[in-house]
């Protein structure tokens, strides 16, 4: 089954550009249903005021970074499933490990290419 491209998307980036070339590459994937938030509390906010189908969250951030967020979606009965892709300039290997411990769906190493988000959407949604 293919993945509905109307799907609801959350960006949760606190540099304005990052959020501005995420949006670009969901839009050339063909994701036009897309949200932002600058921060992970307004993010929580967001998720638990309307449904969404899928985050992307960027790692560092104030004053709740994306690793703050991923925990708390995880701990929310109605949360807990979503698809959460955490996206940092960051590879370290604990990094990594702390987040597949706490639920990440799949992670993203700044810089990435559009072939890198869509193979990584793939293996969190399938193919599309």
């Amino acid at each position: 089954m293919a993945v509905d491209k109307n799907m609801r998307v959350l960006i949760v980036e606190d540099y304005k550009t990052m959020l501005r070339i995420l949006r670009n590459l969901l839009n050339q994937l063909g994701f036009k249903n897309i949200e932002e938030a600058s921060d992970g509390s307004e993010a929580l906010h967001k998720l638990k005021a309307a449904p969404f189908d899928l985050v992307i969250a960027d790692w560092n951030m104030e004053p709740m970074t994306g690793f703050q967020l991923l925990k708390e979606v995880r701990a929310d009965e109605k949360l807990k499933k979503m698809p959460f892709i955490m996206v940092t300039a960051e590879s370290k290997t604990e990094n990594v490990v702390a987040a597949k411990q706490a639920g990440v769906s799949n992670y993203i190493v700044k810089p990435f290419s559009t072939e890198t988000l869509k193979a990584k959407l793939t293996s969190v949604l399938g193919p599309f």
